[in-house]
């Protein structure tokens, strides 16, 4: 395997029924517990109330995902999930997924996006709060293998 260099540009775009194999390897390789199914992902695909996309570099490789849920009647998304290949974390490919989530959330008008984290993903809690992401609350026992998890939000400003 190659290593993205950190240099390469990261594209995001709406995944497509061609991308459904590497969506669900990565989430068998990226989650122990709290998998979306090949038949999730097949339906998140078509859904109006969620967006699945994917990062790629290097015309179509595909790097990482991100689900995001829009519930109608809310002006409140929520990035349900979030992965990227272990090679090409640390390279910009999450942060460029979460920006292309939050213009995903803006186009619906919505006025803030949330999210869960596990309270032991400092990695990803980083992030989030580097983004402007704040905690607004905690929950025990979240997670199928019993872990805790923290809420975050941001407030979103139409562009």
């Amino acid at each position: 395997m190659t290593p993205t260099p950190a240099t390469a540009a990261v594209r995001v775009r709406r995944a497509e029924l061609s991308d459904l194999d590497d969506l669900v390897a990565l989430e068998d390789a990226t989650f122990d517990s709290d998998r979306l199914s090949r038949a999730q992902y097949r339906r998140h695909l078509d859904s109006d109330t969620a967006q699945v996309l994917v990062a790629s570099a290097n015309h179509r490789r595909f790097l990482g995902t991100a689900v995001v849920f829009f519930r109608k009647a809310s002006r409140v998304a929520r990035l349900y999930s979030i992965a990227s290949k272990p090679e090409a974390r640390g390279k910009g490919v999450g942060s460029a997924l979460i920006a292309a989530v939050e213009a995903a959330a803006r186009a619906r008008h919505c006025h803030s996006l949330r999210l869960e984290v596990r309270t032991d993903n400092e990695t990803a809690i980083r992030l989030y709060e580097r983004l402007g992401y704040r905690q607004i609350g905690r929950y025990a026992r979240y997670y199928q293998d019993g872990a805790d998890a923290l809420r975050y939000e941001k407030a979103l400003r139409e562009r």
